[in-house]
């Protein structure tokens, strides 16, 4: 099992929600789903996953939250830009603007949790251990089965995942700025 602890996210804004913290939400089930407003597998599959868990599970039990991380296309995916989309997209979850890094192309919490591009999908146990981190596209019935899991499980105590955040600061995230995107996802 995995023991890391959840690093907090980084945001420079909030959209639907006030400021979230990881460590607020121990006692629920958390699903950080990555995106950017201009990757294709983001709109047909992540977005429209991210909705369905938000309205399927009672947010007493299982928080969503969008995280918008620009590794690419900066100029154009801006905050106002951002806003208008989850209006035209009708994203009623909370969403975190990822904070840009001091160097290079990718965001701070991006960094943090190592993904690997958009989308993404991390799933966060009541305890506040990451339990799954997919880049790409993740079936409907697997996620639900996670999710399902992972609400039966008890919290476990805070000492048995002593595992430092600091364990996930470090990034493996390629930074050559290569982006590539298909339709099921943009990869850095």
């Amino acid at each position: 099992m995995n023991t890391i602890i959840a690093p907090e996210i980084h945001a420079q804004q909030w959209h639907n929600s006030d400021p979230l913290s990881i460590a607020s939400l121990r006692g629920k089930v958390v699903a950080v789903h990555a995106f950017q407003m201009l990757c294709p597998g983001c709109i047909s599959h992540g977005l429209p996953q991210a909705s369905a868990i938000h309205e399927l599970y009672s947010s007493d039990q299982v928080q969503v939250i969008g995280l918008h991380s620009v590794f690419e296309h900066h100029s154009v995916m801006t905050p106002e830009a951002l806003k208008v989309f989850i209006h035209e997209y009708r994203l009623g979850f909370p969403i975190a603007i990822d904070q840009p890094a001091e160097h290079g192309p990718i965001p701070k919490t991006m960094a943090a949790y190592q993904l690997q591009g958009t989308p993404s999908l991390v799933l966060i146990d009541r305890a506040g251990r990451i339990r799954l981190n997919h880049t790409g596209r993740v079936n409907d019935m697997q996620v639900g089965n996670a999710i399902g899991q992972l609400l039966k499980e008890a919290s476990v105590p805070e000492e048995a995942s002593a595992t430092s955040a600091a364990a996930t600061s470090s990034s493996s995230v390629k930074s050559d700025n290569s982006e590539r995107c298909d339709s099921d996802s943009c990869s850095i």
